[in-house]
């Protein structure tokens, strides 16, 4: 079967051959998109969480408060930029460009539609495209890591260093399922291009059942329920998105790597966030909902598939995609991060490897037994998936045997004392640190603000900063230090 059969749907050859002032439309129209796609994200979220809450949410800015994130935007780029004495200036400073450019970049193979004309010029839909697009946006979301650990380490304080540590682990693991999430989706489309997986689910899958035939959905995410559902929950937990949202937990790390940021830098991690749940979104719109192409049954109609037509289906999926973000953190409980990791490691990667045997093995036998789909999936599938839930099934009662035989035993009416939980001794000569908690260093300090510059001192030995970036201070009065230290 020839999937680029479809008219108007774009192949490798036709990119690379725009004239400059195409290039740069669909480079600022992508720019543009995308900022428009955060500023609603936002706004959408808000909206969505309160009305699960049965809460008015933003009402204020604009019609129905639909500007307020234009507004939130507006004012964080304006605050003070307020920079700790301790960071390390330029990996501070370049932390949040590093984390947010890459976010943009992955949205560069993401095709939007099919080939049209822009002012009598004939092209796709699509900024650029290559044989390995799919693994343009894996490397640019790896980039990313780079920007929240560096981050964390610059800002010169414990709290966003463990935040960052905990982010880089967190989107490192989850990172590795989702790439092998998609792994089933190259071996069905025969192709790592983005343009030519949509063009792979353009048309319904010929399927056999014991010698009758009939058409199938071509959507991956039917076709290959298990990939679908592992991308999803990886791209939660890459995204840091609740209840994956560890590195943020209000009540333990304050706010994560980005504690320590501020004004435009902090709204820059803010955009990286955003951006990259829509470039998720889009990801998933086109490796398993059919991309750019009208779902059934608009797609009977033969216009829905040219034309700008394909833009609106396009973006109905990627806002159906962020919906379930939201709905996910206005449901679900955060977990614990040796929840989180261990569900990572033991849970998802292991799944996605036997699933990528199983669909492997399923077509090499249905090619060279020249056996139909229906007789693969009995003789192949079915033994195959009985095997696995057999073992998750052993593999469940083993590691709730202790908790099987503590409950019969309390059941039973037997006392179980459990031993005192024993903290390491602290006490207020020592430092706290050497007994075992994390605390942040006790000389981390911030410059005196700007607007301070024309003030002068005042009360005895009370020194106002010069509003000076300097890492050397004013060091407080003999009698101030006497008061300080009773």
């Amino acid at each position: 079967m020839s999937v680029l059969a479809a008219r108007d749907q774009p192949t490798l050859e036709d990119f690379g051959h725009d004239v400059w002032w195409i290039v740069l439309i669909k480079i600022v129209g992508i720019f543009g998109v995308l900022v428009v796609m955060t500023l609603f994200a936002i706004v959408f979220e808000r909206k969505v969480v309160a009305r699960m809450q049965q809460r008015i949410g933003p009402n204020r800015v604009g019609p129905r408060g639909y500007l307020q994130s234009l507004a939130d935007g507006l004012k964080l780029a304006f605050k003070e930029d307020i920079m700790p004495a301790l960071a390390d200036r330029p990996v501070y400073f370049l932390a949040p460009v590093i984390a947010t450019i890459p976010a943009f970049l992955a949205f560069s193979v993401i095709p939007l539609g099919p080939t049209v004309s822009i002012f009598g010029e004939r092209t796709p839909l699509q900024l650029t495209d290559a044989p390995i697009g799919v693994l343009i946006v894996l490397a640019c979301s790896a980039m990313g890591v780079y920007g929240i650990v560096l981050g964390g380490w610059a800002s010169g304080s414990t709290y966003p260093l463990l935040g960052g540590l905990r982010s880089a682990a967190q989107m490192v693991s989850y990172e590795i399922a989702m790439g092998l999430s998609i792994v089933a989706v190259f071996l069905y489309a025969g192709s790592m291009s983005t343009s030519e997986i949509v063009a792979a689910q353009a048309d319904g899958t010929d399927l056999s059942f014991f010698g009758a035939e009939f058409t199938g959905p071509s959507w991956y995410a039917v076709l290959l329920p298990v990939s679908f559902v592992i991308y999803v929950i990886a791209v939660v937990g890459e995204t840091n998105r609740a209840p994956f949202d560890l590195p943020e937990a209000e009540s333990e790390l304050v706010g994560g790597f980005h504690t320590e940021y501020s004004s435009l830098k902090f709204a820059l991690f803010f955009l990286a966030e955003y951006v990259n749940m829509v470039t998720v979104s889009a990801l998933a719109a086109t490796l398993f909902l059919g991309g750019w192409r009208a779902p059934w049954p608009i797609s009977i109609w033969d216009g829905a598939n040219t034309g700008w037509w394909p833009l609106l289906w396009f973006f109905a999926k990627v806002v159906v995609a962020l919906f379930v973000f939201i709905w996910l953190r206005g449901t679900l409980p955060r977990l614990r991060y040796d929840q989180f990791m261990r569900f990572g490691w033991k849970v998802l990667v292991p799944t996605a490897l036997v699933w990528i045997l199983v669909v492997a093995t399923m077509r090499t036998v249905s090619r060279e037994a020249d056996l139909d789909g229906g007789e693969v999936a009995v003789f192949v599938g079915v033994p195959i998936a009985l095997l696995v839930l057999a073992g998750l099934l052993i593999a469940s009662r083993v590691s709730n045997r202790d908790t099987r035989v503590a409950a019969r035993a309390a059941a039973a009416g037997s006392v179980n004392p459990t031993e005192p939980e024993v903290l390491p001794p602290t006490s207020r000569s020592r430092d706290r640190a050497a007994g075992g908690f994390p605390v942040p260093p006790m000389d981390l300090r911030v410059p005196p603000s700007p607007r301070l510059r024309s003030r002068e001192a005042v009360g005895a030995g009370t020194v106002v900063g010069t509003g000076r970036r300097s890492s050397t201070l004013t060091e407080p009065a003999p009698a101030q230090q006497e008061d300080d230290d009773a």
